[in-house]
């Protein structure tokens, strides 16, 4: 079943945000996150907030999807300005899921141009949807490509069919290829999610996920360590003994393979599980996240962020869409961080990334413990001494471990 939601305060039910969320935000980037919550199948290892048709029976349907969304949109509208934030033109729009393209690709159109409509879009602003490589066309691409998308992103996951089998994907790795090229004469950027650690993987088979990834050519190219998350198929699995549980030293060894082979083919890494050709290749969207922008989260279960309020909605489609028909907020709850939690946040989220934390964001005890990282090669010298922790190899496989010491009280 997908996952819980957090804890939090009860959230009003206009939707409007305390102070501290308008706070600045004329400094911050603004963003949107559309969730498609539809999926062909449950994958075994996924607990993200996605149903199948079976599972979500009448009162959720997919074809009047769109315009639900769009009331959310159009709710978002007037809460924003009501709470005191500036009218500020989209940065990125990401459609995430679930498989966004599922819904017809009109109505994924419809739902970027009321989007649109109602903020506008930055000069150069980044517009990308999820796929699966069998859930897309050269038609269904041409029509995103015509409204204003400017990117896929296909779930690989492996080019090897019996990983695919274990992670419960559907499509040919025969298909991958085929669906890049689709984009490709779209006109439309294109990244590829890979997935290592599933179990019965081999180096080998990692070594031939990689190889078939970079042959396709992408821009962009996320490699995610398989995570066994409770309540899944797959963590059932692992629990009988029907399937080999995860290992942490091979999730090392695929990753060190990941970097030598992805920097040999001229990928250059800017977060842990990212890398991209060029910088303009990189997700300026997951780059927002990383880096405390503002983002409005659209879709039963998507979260929201705005200067250190977070939000998130009901998950059910069908509770999310009875809210919205009766004028009401689909939030169902919230949290305003305070400056402690931020800066944990920050230096969790900044270390990850390329460009470093500033040695000077961190308290004296961090500062002092920049020192011992440096000796244990977890960050890099010469980039400490110059004023910014940066991860080096070693250090981006233990991140969890190097932000514990530069927060260590």
């Amino acid at each position: 079943m997908p996952s819980v939601l957090p804890l939090g305060d009860p959230a009003p039910a206009d939707g409007l945000l305390p102070p501290q969320a308008a706070a600045g935000a004329q400094d911050r980037d603004f963003c949107l996150y559309v969730h498609i919550p539809f999926c062909s199948v449950r994958c075994g290892y996924c607990d993200f907030n996605t149903y199948t048709a079976k599972e979500l029976g009448s009162g959720a349907s997919q074809d009047e999807y769109a315009g639900t969304l769009n009331a959310e949109l159009e709710l978002a509208a007037k809460v924003l300005p009501a709470s005191g934030l500036p009218r500020r033109p989209l940065s990125t729009v990401f459609f995430g899921g679930g498989t966004p393209t599922l819904l017809p690709a009109s109505d994924l159109a419809a739902i970027l141009g009321r989007a649109t409509e109602l903020w506008g879009l930055a000069p150069e602003a980044e517009v990308t949807t999820e796929a699966n490589p069998d859930s897309v066309t050269p038609e269904s691409l041409q029509i995103l490509a015509a409204a204003g998308f400017t990117r896929v992103s296909f779930g690989m996951q492996s080019a090897v069919p019996h990983v695919l089998k274990v992670l419960d994907r559907t499509h040919n790795p025969e298909r991958v290829p085929q669906a890049v090229r689709w984009a490709r004469e779209a006109g439309l950027h294109v990244s590829l999610d890979l997935i290592y650690g599933t179990p019965g993987e081999s180096v080998a088979d990692w070594e031939a996920s990689l190889d078939a990834a970079i042959a396709c050519g992408p821009d962009h190219i996320s490699a995610y360590a398989l995570i066994v998350e409770e309540g899944t198929k797959l963590a059932a699995q692992i629990r009988r003994g029907e399937v080999p549980g995860i290992d942490d030293d091979d999730h090392a060894t695929k990753y060190e393979l990941a970097e030598g082979r992805l920097a040999a083919a001229g990928y250059g890494w800017y977060e842990v599980s990212n890398w991209a050709r060029t910088e303009a290749d990189r997700c300026r969207h997951n780059l927002s996240y990383w880096r405390g922008d503002d983002w409005w989260g659209a879709g039963p279960g998507a979260h929201s962020h705005m200067g250190g309020v977070r939000w998130w909605n009901v998950k059910h489609p069908a509770a999310y869409g009875q809210r919205l028909s009766t004028g009401v907020s689909p939030a169902a709850g919230r949290e305003t961080l305070d400056a402690a939690t931020r800066q944990l946040e920050h230096v969790m989220l900044q270390t990850r990334i390329i460009d470093g934390l500033r040695t000077q964001e961190l308290g004296p005890n961090g500062r002092k413990a920049v020192a011992g990282l440096i000796a244990d090669g977890l960050v890099d010298g010469p980039a400490a001494f110059a004023g910014t922790v940066r991860l080096t190899l070693q250090g981006r496989l233990l991140a969890d471990a190097v932000v514990r010491r530069l927060l260590e009280d």
